[in-house]
């Protein structure tokens, strides 16, 4: 998959992170991004997750998983 380099909002509450092995872009060899999260949004919930670029990628418990429970806990 994908790793995807954004400026991430410090209230957000990060589940999820990955480093960036620098194989295609050199310069952000080692950097520690979010990639998935949580927050309130006034009465609502927010879950935000970059995980599953193709359909394949969800064929992977783990991914699975963290979208479920991710979108279960928005939804309460």
């Amino acid at each position: 998959s994908e790793q995807y380099l954004m400026h991430v909002d410090p209230s957000n509450q990060v589940l999820a992170v990955t480093t960036f092995g620098g194989e295609y872009c050199p310069w952000i060899e080692g950097t520690i991004m979010p990639v998935v999260w949580k927050r309130m949004w006034g009465a609502g919930k927010v879950f935000y997750s970059s995980l599953g670029h193709v359909a394949k990628d969800f064929e992977v418990p783990e991914v699975r998983k963290i979208v479920e429970r991710g979108m279960l806990w928005a939804s309460k």
